[in-house]
């Protein structure tokens, strides 16, 4: 009962690390009780204590999904939780080892890993290294990158478990602190500082959402409107000497819910806009399939000479709020009513080129897009010389969401050194420094614009290199100790089997 009651009060712990509280001492005070609670007992126990760890943490963090409706919430925070049940049983059977300090944080790795990339391509939300900006772990991330913070992270308080476990001498309870301590403090003696080959001014526009700010499908030509009217107001600043001119204006996802190209009033309000500011405008737009009746979510290049150009396809749509899975054999598409409006499913893209625009190379990500590696790094390692966060959180606007995106778009720009502008279409626009500072920041169900001079980095970041093959090795190290411990484990057990014996007579 104690380890079970430890066990929720761990998962709510590390939940408190993530806005809205932003709690660092969280992650630490939590994963201590997580590995303490499980890294003891039976399998069965660990199972049991590990998925109420998961049920306290990932309910209290995914909350926000009661915007969408309770039900929601239950399903996606109980499908989360169910990941941490088979590592609180992979960490009794670590227990049982002398390796088991190290071997749960590979664990904890692993299952961040899976959890963020299956099923239906996964939900990374809740990495441990999304609540670490403004702490003195976010310096770490430029280096190892997001998976190797966790491993940090998790090792550092796996060691403190084992020492209340084992107790032992001063002389093993320093070598234990010292070595996480180093690895955290040597990254903030030796801060990583990208490389830069200029400077570009960037304006991020945030139009605001008609009626409540709930609903982006209320009045979508008004969304359009908004940033139209938003971007001339800008252009007219402009030519008051009221701010700078900027080489390219980002719009936000959803800033055109319907395809541009088929739509004269959407055409003619984004030409307007890029006319009146005279460069490039990255427009957030809802485009249909070339192929079909499905729909692209898409970032578009709209230059003021030549069009439309490059273009950016979200990769991961959300299931059941962007696509119905299976659909023609689901029998939840009949059932629910807000799926039933799902009408056109919308494809995943696959491009990982940045964006050309105003000179500018841009690594674009569409809102859920900027919680997922496969996003981020490739772009970044391709040349995007800042990031842009296209994104729409009307649904979410009244909740915690809002403020847990903009956290993790801090650590990206942290992890990939990169000047980071966050488009929202009613907030939180903002614009954010490769440090994880905020430079500017528009209030939500607002309209303005924010400008910054952003510096364009040109180097790739070793953590952006190295993360994915640390994921890769903690599942590889993760699987092969828990192959090798069911071995020893059946090898044990059939050794210390009583051998039956015929019984002997002794003729006189």
């Amino acid at each position: 009962m104690w380890r079970g009651l430890v066990a929720v009060v761990s998962g709510l712990a590390v939940a408190s690390a993530f806005e809205p509280l932003a709690f660092a001492p969280g992650l630490i005070v939590g994963l201590v009780g997580f590995f303490w609670a499980t890294c003891r007992g039976s399998l069965r126990r660990g199972l049991l204590l590990g998925w109420l760890f998961g049920a306290a943490y990932l309910g209290a963090h995914l909350l926000w999904l009661r915007s969408v409706g309770w039900d929601a919430w239950a399903l996606l925070a109980g499908l989360q939780a169910a990941f941490y049940g088979p590592l609180g049983a992979a960490c009794a059977a670590f227990g049982r080892t002398r390796w088991w300090p190290v071997l749960a944080p590979l664990g904890w790795v692993s299952v961040e890993t899976v959890r963020g990339s299956w099923p239906l391509g996964g939900m990374p939300w809740g990495r441990l290294a999304f609540a670490t900006p403004g702490t003195v772990w976010d310096h770490a991330l430029p280096y190892v990158g997001a998976s190797g913070v966790a491993l940090l992270l998790s090792l550092t308080s796996a060691l403190l478990a084992w020492l209340l476990v084992r107790r032992p001498g001063p002389r093993t309870i320093a070598g234990a602190i010292g070595l996480p301590v180093a690895l955290t403090l040597l990254p903030v003696l030796m801060p990583y500082d990208t490389p830069v080959s200029g400077t570009a001014t960037v304006a991020v526009v945030q139009g605001n959402v008609p009626g409540d700010g709930t609903n982006i499908l209320y009045d979508y030509r008004g969304v359009t409107r908004n940033h139209r009217d938003a971007t001339v107001a800008l252009a007219a600043d402009i030519q008051a000497g009221k701010t700078p001119q900027p080489d390219v204006v980002i719009w936000p996802e959803n800033s055109t819910a319907i395809d541009p190209f088929r739509h004269a009033d959407m055409t003619s309000a984004i030409e307007e806009s890029v006319q009146a500011v005279g460069v490039p405008i990255l427009v957030g737009a809802i485009a249909d399939h070339p192929e079909d009746g499905r729909v692209l979510n898409q970032g578009i290049v709209w230059d003021p000479a030549s069009g439309p150009g490059d273009r950016y396809t979200k990769h991961h749509p959300v299931p059941f709020g962007e696509y119905i899975p299976w659909r023609d054999s689901n029998p939840l598409t009949s059932r629910f009513e807000r799926f039933a409006l799902i009408s056109r499913d919308m494809v995943a893209g696959t491009g990982d080129e940045p964006l050309r625009a105003g000179g500018i190379e841009i690594s674009d990500a569409m809102c859920f897009d900027i919680a997922f590696d496969d996003v981020v790094y490739p772009s970044i390692r391709r040349g995007g010389e800042v990031l842009a966060v296209q994104t729409s959180n009307a649904t979410y606007i009244n909740t915690e969401q809002i403020a847990q995106q903009f956290q993790i778009s801090r650590a990206r720009a942290i992890e990939t050194g990169r000047w980071t502008a966050i488009a929202a279409t009613n907030g939180v626009t903002g614009i954010i420094r490769p440090d994880g500072s905020v430079v500017q920041r528009l209030a939500r169900k607002t309209q303005g614009y924010v400008v910054a001079q952003a510096d364009l980095a040109t180097a790739t970041p070793p953590g952006v290199l190295i993360a994915p093959w640390v994921s890769r090795a903690a599942a590889l190290v993760t699987v092969l100790a828990l192959l090798v411990l069911a071995a020893t484990s059946r090898r044990h057990t059939r050794s210390s089997r009583p051998v039956d014996r015929p019984a002997v007579t002794l003729e006189r």
